[in-house]
């Protein structure tokens, strides 16, 4: 039985669903472990950028949408991937540069794309998702589909003008998408106390007449409730909402970070607030789970990195005769 003081996501998501969510958030910090270790061994080639940490950010932001509902993301974007529903073995394919990958081991890392789940790409241009997630909304209104869009973009992003084109065109035509600012408080190395004007993202939502809330990135019931109320006005035609999820990433900000503009007490204070930890918590709180079951859910999840991995390190390699194919041009007139 649930009582008003019980956390929103607890009220409003079913059993199943918050099993799901938790499910999902472990899968997120495997994989990135996963592939973290296979870069280590020389399994993984070029950068990638990881969001452990940031889970429950990735995972309540998509947990009320559909495979319909649109997202775009951004070059750390492999738990936007995997809360979207992506197949685990075929991201790691794509990471190993296989021809089984999403885009057939081309894109790697940062350009993941999984159409099919609604995903349409992670991008490796600062805020280079914003644009394209105004045309995915504006279609989405022009043909009457009922999806939403949902745009992942860093706190580094909120300063290009992509940001504000986007937003502002956005609101001008009610147009129903969801910006959502994932702050984990570097932009590179560059913090925005040091590189934004305005204290809180979200503040910026004002100047073009759209709400703009904050919320605790690291709690799912917080991220949750927040979108199922930004997605609800954007079904309803009233247009864009802007999201900040104050959150943090663990890892520094590609593999060559070495963490040099950050303190281990700033790293360890974060860390305690575990997001994964905290909702673990909370369904136990709630009967939801039982502390044998989360142990049964992370070792199943183990297994089924574990399985990914094997898929994509026994897949075959693109065939050095294909290397044109899917390589499109426009003929000079």
């Amino acid at each position: 039985m649930t009582t008003a003081n019980d956390p929103w996501a607890i009220r409003n998501l079913s059993p199943d669903q918050l099993r799901e969510a938790l499910r999902k958030m472990y899968l997120i910090r495997k994989f990135e472990e996963g592939a973290e270790d296979s870069y280590t061994r020389g399994l993984i080639h070029g950068t990638m950028h990881l969001s452990i940490g940031q889970e429950a950010s990735a995972v309540g932001a998509c947990i009320g949408l559909s495979d319909d509902d649109k997202i775009t993301s951004t070059h750390r974007g492999h738990g936007h991937c995997v809360a979207k529903g992506a197949d685990l073995g075929r991201m790691f394919a794509e990471f190993f540069g296989k021809e089984t990958g999403y885009c057939r081991g081309r894109g790697g890392s940062m350009h993941i794309a999984d159409v099919e789940k609604g995903n349409l790409g992670a991008n490796g241009i600062v805020g280079g998702g914003l644009p394209i997630s105004v045309g995915a909304a504006l279609s989405a209104k022009r043909l009457k589909t009922g999806a939403v869009t949902v745009c992942f973009f860093g706190d580094g992003a909120n300063n290009e003008g992509a940001f504000h084109e986007a937003l502002n065109m956005a609101s001008v035509w009610k147009l129903p998408v969801v910006f959502f600012c994932e702050n984990n408080g570097y932009g590179m190395s560059t913090s925005t106390a040091r590189s934004t004007a305005v204290k809180r993202i979200s503040d910026r939502a004002v100047a073009y007449a759209m709400p703009g809330v904050t919320v605790d990135g690291n709690d799912f019931s917080a991220v949750a409730e927040a979108m199922a109320q930004a997605t609800e006005r954007a079904r309803a035609g009233d247009g864009p909402t802007l999201i900040e999820s104050l959150t943090y990433r663990w890892r520094g900000h590609s593999k060559s970070d070495r963490n040099r503009y950050r303190t281990k007490e700033e790293i360890a204070d974060w860390m305690a607030r575990d997001p994964i930890r905290r909702m673990a918590d909370m369904l136990i709180a709630h009967d939801i789970l039982t502390d044998e079951d989360i142990t049964a859910m992370e070792q199943d999840a183990d297994r089924t990195i574990a399985d990914a991995i094997a898929f994509a390190a026994d897949s075959p390699a693109p065939d050095v005769a294909d290397l044109t194919r899917d390589v499109y041009t426009r003929p000079l007139v």
